[in-house]
């Protein structure tokens, strides 16, 4: 019984989580590759085009800066999540090293539950 309900919980929060937006200025490769269409190349040809030129003005800009990412394709991962927020917003909520803060995790064992800091890469 347990199992189902583990089961059904970790489904929701999948279902759920799938449908939050990313937005391109602010993600970091792992996001981005929560994005059905995006793998890792793709997402590293996004991150290397933001940090050696700054944030996306639009759509258009995007498609013009990375290659294979035309205006149809864009489309169809705006229609994924994908977001393209301000070129103003701050990226370097990032960090310096252009990595996302650590995120606190909470791990339960044996009916105890445990935090602590992970750092996605």
């Amino acid at each position: 019984m347990i199992k189902k309900l583990l089961a059904a919980f970790t489904l929701a929060v999948s279902i759920g989580s799938a449908f939050a937006a990313v937005d391109i200025n602010n993600a970091n490769s792992d996001a981005l590759r929560g994005i059905k269409g995006i793998g890792p190349a793709k997402a590293k040809a996004i991150l290397d085009e933001r940090e050696a030129h700054g944030p996306f003005k639009d759509a258009a800009e995007l498609s013009k800066r990375v290659k294979g990412m035309g205006g149809k394709t864009v489309e169809r991962l705006k229609a994924e999540g994908l977001t393209i927020g301000p070129a103003g917003a701050p990226v370097a909520a990032a960090g310096a090293a252009g990595k996302p803060p650590a995120a606190a995790v909470t791990v339960k064992k044996r009916g105890v539950a445990h935090r602590s800091a992970r750092r996605s890469t």
